[in-house]
């Protein structure tokens, strides 16, 4: 059974493994405990037989206006279950009074997104891939 919490308050970087699939330099398990203790908002799924975190979202925002969610995954043995749609939807209903929530994903996942009344749009970005770790 998959259980949902909003804090990392009793989570260890043991409970964090396998995450940023594909990342040519991933973050380590302490720098994603870190990742998720300074962001303003996260769910997490949890597997409650093993006590292992399954899937995370964060948000960061002004609390006012906007917001963005920068990281969002779900290990692959777990995906297909429809943990990816409550944590987007458990996000969402946070973040419901803003004006704005923003991602940017790729183009295959467009989709996915469009489920929870988002659009497409175009933006600009920068990608340091040598401090894709966040060390």
């Amino acid at each position: 059974m998959i259980v949902y919490i909003d804090s990392a308050a009793n989570i260890t970087e043991d409970k964090l493994k396998g995450f940023f699939v594909g990342w040519l330099n991933p973050p380590s398990p302490e720098t994603h405990l870190k990742i998720l203790n300074n962001s303003d908002y996260i769910e997490l799924a949890i597997d409650n037989q093993t006590g292992n975190v399954v899937g995370f979202i964060t948000a960061i925002s002004d609390g006012v206006l906007s917001a963005y969610i920068p990281l969002f995954e779900v290990l692959p043995k777990y995906q297909g279950r429809g943990i990816g749609n409550e944590l987007m939807n458990r996000m969402l209903a946070k973040l419901g009074d803003l004006y704005m929530v923003d991602l940017i994903c790729d183009e295959k996942t467009q989709d996915f997104y469009k489920n929870f009344g988002m659009q497409k749009a175009f933006g600009m970005m920068i990608r340091n891939f040598k401090k894709q770790s966040g060390r």
